[in-house]
């Protein structure tokens, strides 16, 4: 193994950074998005039933707001729940930026890494094709070994480059569209609590 990084060059260092960084961030947005984490079962019954019942104290809220993403933002509803409806909605959506601003946190990161790590790789290429000929110039095309420090130099580093940036690429996805569905059924839990908060909307349930 050391011998691949020694003979990758130079560039195989900041790879081999990015790769560390990559693996960083990947751990820490599995554990951080989790289902349960960001949308805990049953929370949004439970918050719907402290409005029906009129449980809503400042306390309540408050442990609403520390309980997850979602729990944030409903907590922001109800802060303003005794305005009118579309005063709830635009609250909801301007928390709503800021959740998701957190869930998405460093996958402009892990992206980037996936479109720098193979360019780094190209990089190791240029210089180990510009180590080979420079041989060539110096001691012509006799000297094998020399040859085959050069080229070994372009292959290990590019291969080490896409070896970061696929998988990279690939957890990028994962976690936006991960981040995506979340987005989507919160929204749903936001809009059911603002009918729930809304006098007209419970009025016509109760008549229906």
């Amino acid at each position: 193994m050391l011998e691949l990084l020694l003979a990758g060059g130079w560039v195989m260092w900041p790879i081999l950074a990015l790769s560390a960084v990559a693996i960083a961030i990947i751990i820490e947005r599995f554990w951080t998005l989790r289902r349960r984490s960001v949308i805990p079962p049953g929370l949004g019954e439970e918050v719907r039933e402290w409005a029906r019942n009129r449980q809503l104290d400042p306390a309540h809220i408050e442990v609403l707001r520390g309980n997850s993403p979602l729990g944030e933002l409903l907590a922001a509803g109800l802060d303003v729940r005794h305005r009118p409806r579309e005063h709830i909605k635009e609250r909801i959506e301007d928390t709503g930026r800021h959740v998701v601003h957190q869930l998405e946190r460093f996958l402009n990161t892990l992206g980037t890494i996936a479109g720098v790590a193979p360019l780094l790789g190209l990089l190791g290429t240029v210089t180990g094709m510009i180590r080979m000929f420079l041989g060539i110039l110096e001691y012509g095309v006799g000297d094998a070994s020399r040859l085959a420090g050069g080229i070994g130099e372009a292959l290990v580093s590019t291969a080490a480059g896409l070896v970061v940036a696929i998988p990279a690429l690939a957890f990028y996805r994962y976690f936006r569209g991960r981040v995506s569905e979340y987005v989507v059924e919160m929204e749903k839990q936001a809009m059911v609590l603002i009918d729930t908060l809304d006098p007209g909307v419970a009025a016509k349930r109760k008549s229906g």
